[in-house]
């Protein structure tokens, strides 16, 4: 699992994330609620994205290592 630094993970924000959107596409919010609704769909698009290119990081360093290890094995 991907945690962010409030420890909470990815398939949390997620999670969140999708209650937000169902509720956005319920219609039965008001536009003050519908706009608190979207602000914090922002906020949790925000932090998956900060986890998933922390993710991404790791990956490229990971192989790029391998990269390297590869070519110190042919040598």
């Amino acid at each position: 699992m991907s945690e962010d630094k409030e420890g909470e993970t990815l398939e949390d924000f997620l999670g969140e994330l999708e209650k937000v959107v169902n509720g956005l596409e319920s219609g039965d919010l008001s536009l003050e609620d519908s706009l608190g609704h979207f602000e914090k769909g922002v906020i949790l698009y925000k932090r998956c994205k900060k986890v998933l290119s922390k993710a991404e990081s790791r990956i490229s360093v990971l192989t790029d290592s391998l990269k390297e290890d590869d070519w110190k094995e042919e040598e």
